[in-house]
């Protein structure tokens, strides 16, 4: 006879626990809401016929509903049931909601709108930086554009620098809101492979032109100089290694990776 702590056997698999369910389903129901399988207005399933799907008890069925009420994607009404809700209803930063959204951006339309955020809230922490420089960020910055200058023979280590480059500029802004949203966003981006594109030969020579010039924005305290050579920076590098077979919307609507 086994004892306790001779492993389960092959015939007897250990069940996964209700947590691991839970988030299964819910990634999931994630998956099918964002891309319109089950579509704006339309109710779910009802709960029997949904866990008898997913193969769990109703009791994960319902937090996982719970969950996906939480991520703004459905509502449940009494004696109507669940109902999935539209795209402005959803929490997009939700790290769920925003992965599921970015894998399934077939027309990098997804990223283009990413890119237009990305830019807007960086080009005002840029403006932000400029007007209250001090001594201590100006050399953490130039330190880091100087790494990236440093690291343009090793892609992997030129991207990770271009990173910290953006991430120390968001933190010598000292807007937290601002911060914490391009983070969210920046950090998702990078993990996609379309978000990373295809960068031209001179990418990394023309990124480093384009820090180089926010940071000199930075050193002169000019304000908008500052908020536009970073706009620029992000549309631009975006628009250079956005993937050639998905055509780019209008500037100013669009546009996303590589090194920025």
């Amino acid at each position: 006879m086994p004892t306790e702590s001779q492993p389960a056997t092959p015939l007897f698999p250990r069940r996964l626990p209700a947590g691991r369910l839970g988030v299964a389903v819910v990634a999931e129901l994630v998956d099918l809401i964002v891309t319109g399988q089950l579509k704006e207005g339309q109710l779910l399933p009802p709960e029997g016929p949904l866990s008898e799907h997913f193969g769990v008890s109703r009791t994960v069925l319902r937090e996982s509903v719970k969950r996906l009420e939480e991520k703004g994607l459905v509502i449940v009404s009494q004696g109507r049931g669940t109902q999935v809700r539209a795209p402005g209803y959803w929490n997009m930063l939700d790290p769920v909601v925003l992965s599921a959204l970015i894998d399934n951006d077939e027309t990098l339309g997804v990223l283009d709108e990413l890119t237009i955020v990305r830019a807007s809230l960086e080009s005002a922490m840029a403006g932000a930086v400029a007007g209250s420089r001090s001594a201590d960020g100006l050399r953490r910055l130039e330190n880091a554009l100087t790494t990236m200058r440093e690291s343009a023979s090793e892609t992997d280590s030129f991207r990770q620098a271009d990173v910290v480059f953006h991430f120390a500029l968001m933190e010598i802004s000292g807007n937290r809101l601002a911060e914490n949203i391009a983070k969210h966003l920046y950090k998702r981006a990078v993990e996609s492979s379309r978000y990373q594109g295809i960068d031209p030969p001179d990418a990394f020579e023309l990124t480093l032109k384009e820090h180089a010039a926010i940071v000199d924005a930075i050193s002169r305290q000019d304000v908008a100089a500052a908020q536009k050579a970073m706009h620029d920076h992000i549309h631009v590098s975006w628009e250079r290694r956005r993937l050639p077979d998905h055509a780019p919307r209008a500037r100013g609507r669009a546009l996303g990776q590589g090194s920025e």
